[in-house]
């Protein structure tokens, strides 16, 4: 029987859109990816060393680290050396034709090389010019580079992630970069969407800074709200009760119980119904003022189950549970192979896009590229003067290979 997904368009929602890539390391490649999955032709403009992030490994993939590989799929890839002239002409020639500029440069390189925003603006006065900064250009801060864990500690967030025995501690995935990159793809598309009412582009400026701080919630609206400063909480959350890794006879479980319905569903399954009617429990206010004492008294039941058999039970039955798996056990579970999260290609896996559109579905189209791999057929297709291009060679514009490990 023919699958339905066979017979959908395989262009993505935005083909036709071209993007001029011109950031490195996460939060750019990780915007662009996003556009990239979803049918952009992103061009990913390579400093003559290429992105640094292809050398933080191992692990290796053909010469390239894994960090490099799980945030380029879909882009084709050109060397270009901007600090040369005829760089920044080629640099040009290509945003001719594109809808889109990303570019994570520190604040005033562009400026320096007669490429500012208003110089953009006025000669492509539709081009959607996306600035990921650190902090931005000005200000106190502006200017400065930006690093997901610094940042994560200026914003607050060491300060409410970890529990008192351990201190504060740094987030475990790169969360600012992240979502820096997801605020960075969003302001591009509500740009290209204006830009068919107005006819023009517009500047972007997306920085880490305010992103972090953005992703704060609720710890700065309870601060906002009460002024009292958000503590360690490890598991715990501060206005949800229970909400937290509890101990059974065998595995640890995370149990997130939002409602009194959900309590009194949880309380009846672990055989313990009359906690639902203990005046110290009876809504969340009560639970999260108790919480310590119901901890007490949901771990001495759970204690009793048998973990993996109870998450199953407790989630059927529409209390939100689960195990704590590691990086194996979650990407090789039945459910994640279900709603097809990862994506191969030859030797490449990465996890695939979790944007799931009913039409207009792009398939894997390119594994991430080799460094300068498509410079050919980029030049080709931007039909680049004869003289500029051997202007590009003799300046070393044009680097043609990188330095490999692994």
């Amino acid at each position: 029987m023919r699958n339905e997904e066979d017979s959908l368009p395989t262009e993505g929602m935005l083909a036709g859109i071209r993007v001029i890539d011109l950031t490195r390391v996460l939060g750019g490649p990780f915007c662009t990816q996003i556009l990239a999955d979803h049918g952009a032709d992103v061009i990913k403009v390579e400093p003559p060393q290429g992105d640094e992030v292809r050398d933080w490994g191992p692990p290796f993939l053909d010469g390239d680290a894994s960090y490099f590989i799980g945030v380029n799929r879909n882009k084709r890839s050109i060397g270009i050396d901007l600090t040369t002239p005829a760089g920044r002409e080629l640099l040009l020639a290509l945003l001719e034709g594109a809808d889109v500029l990303v570019e994570n440069m520190k604040p005033g390189t562009l400026e320096a090389w007669g490429l500012g925003r208003a110089f953009l603006a006025e000669r492509f006065p539709r081009l959607v010019h996306c600035s990921i900064t650190g902090f931005g250009p000005d200000g106190p801060l502006g200017g400065r580079p930006g690093y997901d864990a610094v940042v994560q500690g200026l914003v607050g967030m060491f300060s409410i992630n970890g529990a008192p025995q351990c201190g504060p501690t740094r987030i475990g995935v790169p969360l600012v970069d992240i979502g820096t990159g997801l605020y960075a793809a969003i302001a591009i598309l509500m740009a290209l969407i204006e830009r068919q009412r107005s006819g023009r582009g517009q500047h972007l400026d997306v920085a880490l800074f305010d992103c972090g701080h953005a992703m704060m919630h609720p710890h700065a609206a309870n601060f906002f709200l009460s002024g009292k400063e958000p503590g360690l909480t490890g598991s715990a959350h501060p206005n949800i009760s229970p909400y937290d890794t509890f101990r059974t006879g065998t595995v640890p479980l995370f149990l997130a119980v939002g409602n009194e319905r959900a309590f009194k569903r949880l309380c009846e399954i672990i055989g313990v119904p009359e906690l639902a009617q203990d005046p110290r429990f009876a809504t969340n206010a009560d639970r999260v003022v108790n919480r310590e004492a119901l901890k007490v008294e949901l771990e001495r039941a759970l204690a009793r189950h048998d973990g993996a058999q109870l998450w199953q039970q407790l989630i059927d039955a529409g209390v939100p549970a689960g195990p704590l798996f590691g990086v194996k056990a979650a990407v090789e579970h039945p459910h994640t192979a279900h709603r097809k999260m990862i994506v191969e290609q030859g030797r490449y896996r990465a996890m695939a896009t979790p944007i799931k559109p009913s039409r207009s579905r792009a398939p894997l189209r390119r594994v991430p590229p080799r460094f300068a791999e498509h410079t050919e057929e980029i030049l080709e297709e931007a039909r680049i003067d004869p003289a500029l291009r051997a202007r590009a060679e003799a300046q070393g514009a044009l680097p043609r290979s990188r330095r490999r490990q692994g």
